[in-house]
């Protein structure tokens, strides 16, 4: 985990000192969100600033084309989302580096799900819209008590679900569904999240914080999904290319900005080459990718691993 921090702390001074030599003014990250203000309220904002439409999210054809979209549109806050692996997901499966400007969200690779990864990086975005008010800080800096810490992550889940789920869209298909209170089971849920490309456990959070779900409701259905879970067969990852892994881990901006200074000779082959991780026989397949991969929808690409 340190390693993972190390290199995405390292890829954003890159990415900051690479923009200055272009001419380009650093990635500001402007969006802000306070615990006194409700989840849903938040979640609205946050999702309009991210320009992403009810009609666009019913388009999509699976989670990771879901996740694709989700990390463009975080990108395009002035936030580097970057992807680290060989971390267990018991320890952790995001992290912020709240350091403005260019502010940093990372996401576990061994999350094989891509719309476990998606909410993940919706959490991710509320606790540095928390950081950017004032509301949160580093860890080291920070003195909350556990309970303290357990109400800004149930915020953050709440808050995250509401991104990921439209007020307006959710009424509707309830509507149509017409399932009562607490009556829930695994298969109408993965129903319903399937709709909007999430996860049963983030639709889940959304019906508890509509009140389609009590906490005593939430945790039954809670219940029985993991042991859902727990039954499944286990799932492997899809082979990546290094090409694949570059732009999974680093992500398309920073692999943007590194190729244009290396065409504007800001930087040599070597610093390019270690700057993505890649060998520098692939870095022409890169540029290809860059240049014509952007409407296209695979699996493994974005992966990370």
């Amino acid at each position: 985990m340190r390693v993972a921090i190390r290199t995405m702390s390292q890829r954003r001074e890159a990415a900051i000192e690479l923009s200055e030599e272009l001419g380009y003014p650093p990635a500001d990250f402007r969006e802000v969100a306070r615990l006194s203000e409700s989840p849903l309220a938040v979640g609205q904002r946050l999702r309009e600033a991210l320009r992403v439409s009810e009609q666009e999210q019913q388009q999509w054809r699976n989670e990771w084309q879901a996740w694709r979209r989700w990390r463009a549109a975080v990108e395009n806050l002035g936030v580097l989302v970057f992807q680290f692996s060989k971390v267990g997901l018991q320890e952790v499966r995001g992290v912020t580096l709240p350091l403005f400007p260019a502010p940093v969200i990372g996401i576990n690779s061994r999350e094989i799900s891509a719309g476990a990864r998606s909410f993940t990086l919706m959490h991710e975005l509320v606790h540095l819209a928390l950081a950017r008010a004032d509301e949160e800080k580093v860890a080291l800096n920070e003195s909350r008590a556990d309970s303290d810490w357990q109400e800004v992550e149930r915020f953050a889940e709440e808050t995250a679900s509401a991104v990921l789920i439209s007020q307006q869209m959710l009424e509707e298909l309830l509507r149509q569904m017409s399932v009562r209170r607490d009556a829930w089971d695994v298969e109408s849920m993965r129903r319903l999240a399937k709709r909007f490309r999430v996860t049963p456990l983030a639709m889940a959070t959304r019906l508890r914080a509509a009140g389609q779900l009590t906490w005593a409701g939430y945790q039954r259905w809670k219940k029985d999904w993991d042991k859902y879970v727990a039954e499944l067969p286990p799932r492997r990852g899809g082979f990546a290319s290094p090409v694949e892994k570059t732009l999974g881990r680093a992500g398309r901006p920073f692999a943007q900005l590194v190729l244009e200074a290396l065409d504007a000779n800001r930087i040599t082959a070597v610093e390019a080459c270690r700057y993505l991780d890649l060998r520098w026989d692939h870095v022409e397949k890169l540029r290809m990718e860059l240049r014509v991969g952007s409407g296209k929808i695979r699996e493994p690409l974005d992966a990370g691993d």
